[in-house]
């Protein structure tokens, strides 16, 4: 394994390929991982100055000459919806876009929230911001009204970037309504947004900005189809999106009168560049904050060896920009490179289950990367709709997201990988800000299922409970030893947070929150989270999260959340609900807790089951039994110790009413 020492030496190499204003005149790297010691804290680099957007987008144009290169292919919902730009393009709208921002009063250090879907504006956007030094909080655009005001008030966003409305396979979403809602929950808690930027994305072809890449991407169906649909697919669309005037504007006619040059705002290395919200056991999400210096390194880097990147290359991440994949491997880690890549708007199964093939050929795709839920998805559909296409291109498959079934990792291989693509399975979090563990394709034997081994002076470790560090075959916790430059520096407004979440239970290591196994060759398998967290197509979701939705019914007096095997998402909800009296259970009440965790979280966090209980398993003390809930989730009769239930009479009860589900 790479010891510390030539850890830190190779991040030192590393950093000699990127553009520093002034260099690190301190040590390379301080930090603290132990909370008896004093206060957390990383610093990798702290002294040195530079600007993310500078490298990824100036430094590729006049250095390495790549201003005509294809940053990016955008892909929309529709097959006929397609546009490109080139990395001057590009650069020039990110320029155009951070003159917008600083003319509304964005300045370094502020906080912008981001609420859209997979189009080139939100790159733009988003690397607008990290020009002027402003943090962007990117809020995925299946989130609800709810999940966007919460994120908003918690790093107080000045500013909000939405679109009127997008596609989604079939569903339309009216996405410019729900930001308004958002918005008039901030107002109705005390905090005004005053700004709100709308790009104008299903009404495009109102504009006649044509085919010319540098504009915004053309949408190629007629206006008139454009509104049809709109009445067709939604009775609440309305001919007009609701304006609200004086705080309200249209990104195309801001852009039309800003000019395309913009000095970047030099920032120190330890300076935050983007807050990204994930769940919390606790149920109020974090604002995970990453840094500009290490996390550029780390992402740069990852991207670099992970996916051997070469200049010939064309990318693809299946990912939303909304997830942390999205920001490291959409993104930041492939305009690094110089990478050009895919930036795709719609579904898999849209307008079939053939689409995503379709794509690989239409590109000439060599790298892919998507989630173990698409892969088990498309799985139940044969092979026919991938071997119809030639899928030649391809060189590396990825996954993110979850650990893979071996069932699901062999068909990848076999069916997509035609068994000549080696696949990276790849574990990592929004907190680590890259890829942890890994094979490096041909030089690490694949396990089906394994996340293999760890990345340059990435230094994992398993603990039992008592905290002792287990040597050769092992299962137990998995923590990490010392840093790395993409490690996530504090949560947004909460540093005890940060330290209590990640470093108290075990003084000294940052604690990943799940289990892991080596075995007998030092392969590590993640064997799923060891806190109350759920894993749902590859989204964390937290069970006191979805219990509080639940509990703000009027009809739920209690209500507990635990995890189900489910075919295609990995794992789905199970939700026992204890109702107050004087209230029925049935099939529309189920209805209506439904929509309300709809409404408060998202649609991901939407329940497959949802069982009466009239009592909860508990102990003497009161607490709920989570461990017995999930058995008789899975109608697992093998209980363990029960000794502690206060009213056995529940279980026997619980297992007699349970949901039909399927495994």
């Amino acid at each position: 394994m790479t010891t510390f020492s030539t850890s830190t030496e190779f991040w030192g190499d590393i950093a000699k390929e990127f553009y520093w204003k002034t260099p690190c005149s301190g040590p390379f790297l301080q930090y603290n991982f132990d909370v008896t010691k004093g206060k957390i804290f990383i610093e990798w680099m702290k002294g040195a100055t530079t600007n993310i957007c500078y490298n990824v987008l100036d430094r590729n144009i006049h250095e390495k000459k790549l201003g005509d290169k294809v940053a990016f292919y955008w892909e929309g919902n529709e097959p006929g919806e397609t546009t490109q730009i080139t990395y001057r393009q590009l650069l020039v709208q990110v320029c155009q876009f951070s003159n917008v921002l600083r003319k509304q009063g964005i300045q370094k250090g502020d906080r912008v929230a981001i609420y859209m879907p997979m189009i080139l504006e939100l790159v733009v956007a988003m690397l607008a911001c990290a020009r002027l030094g402003a943090l962007h909080s990117i809020v995925f655009a299946g989130f609800s009204a709810e999940s966007l005001c919460e994120r908003i008030l918690d790093s107080s966003c000045s500013l909000l970037i939405t679109t009127d409305a997008f596609y989604r396979g079939e569903k339309l979403v009216n996405l410019k309504e729900l930001a308004d809602e958002s918005l008039e929950k901030c107002r109705e808690k005390g905090f005004p947004v005053r700004c709100c930027i709308v790009v104008k994305h299903l009404g495009r072809a109102e504009l006649g900005t044509g085919d010319s890449p540098s504009q915004s991407p053309p949408v190629k169906r007629s206006c008139p189809d454009v509104q049809g649909k709109l009445k067709e697919k939604s009775k609440r669309i309305r001919p007009q999106i609701s304006w609200n005037q004086g705080i309200d504007l249209w990104w195309h006619e801001l852009m039309q009168e800003a000019g395309d040059e913009f000095e970047p705002e030099w920032c120190d290395a330890e300076d935050p560049l983007f807050i990204l919200y994930t769940s919390g056991s606790t149920g109020k999400p974090k604002g995970v904050v990453h840094t500009v210096g290490g996390y550029m390194l780390y992402v740069a880097t990852t991207f670099k060896y992970v996916f051997d990147f070469h200049p010939e290359d064309v990318f693809w991440c299946t990912a939303d920009i909304g997830w942390i994949t999205g920001h490291s491997y959409v993104t930041y880690g492939p305009l690094a490179n110089g990478a050009t890549s895919v930036l795709f708007e719609g579904i898999p199964t849209y307008p079939d289950v053939s689409r995503l093939w379709s794509i690989v050929d239409k590109y000439k795709v060599t790298k892919f990367y998507t989630a173990p839920t698409a892969i088990r998805l498309l799985m139940k559909f044969g092979d026919e709709p991938v071997t119809k296409h030639s899928r030649a291109s391809l060189q590396v498959l990825g996954t993110v997201g979850e650990p893979i079934n071996p069932e699901a990792w062999l068909w990848y291989h076999r069916v997509v990988g035609a068994q000549r693509c080696p696949i990276v399975d790849t574990f990592w979090q929004t907190e680590t800000g890259g890829h942890m563990l890994t094979p490096l394709p041909g030089a690490i034997p694949m396990k089906p299922g394994s996340a293999s081994f760890p990345f340059f002076g990435v230094a994992p470790a398993i603990l039992n409970e008592s905290g002792e560090e287990l040597e050769g075959e092992a299962e137990g916790y998995l923590v990490f030893k010392q840093p790395w430059p993409g490690i996530m520096r504090t949560v947004y407004g909460n540093h005890t947070r940060f330290e209590t979440t990640y470093f108290k239970k075990f003084p000294g290591y940052y604690v990943t929150g799940d289990g892991c196994r080596r075995d007998q060759d030092g392969y590590y398998w993640i064997t799923g989270r060891t806190d109350d967290m759920l894993n749902v197509s590859g989204h964390l979701l937290s069970t006191a999260e979805v219990e509080s939705a639940l509990m703000e019914h009027e009809a739920v007096a209690e209500a507990a959340v635990v995890g189900h095997p489910h075919p295609v998402k990995g794992e789905c909800l199970y939700c026992f609900v204890t109702l107050c009296d004087g209230h029925t259970f049935n099939p529309t009440l189920t209805e209506e807790l439904k929509k309300q965790i709809r409404e408060k979280i998202g649609p991901i966090a939407t329940p497959d089951y949802i069982q009466n209980a009239p009592g909860l398993p508990k102990t003497r003390s009161g607490k709920i039994m989570r461990r017995v809930l999930r058995k008789i989730a899975q109608n697992d009769h093998d209980l363990g110790d029960t000794s502690t239930v206060a009213d056995p009479s529940v279980i026997s009860y619980l297992f007699s009413h349970r949901c039909l589900t399927i495994q």
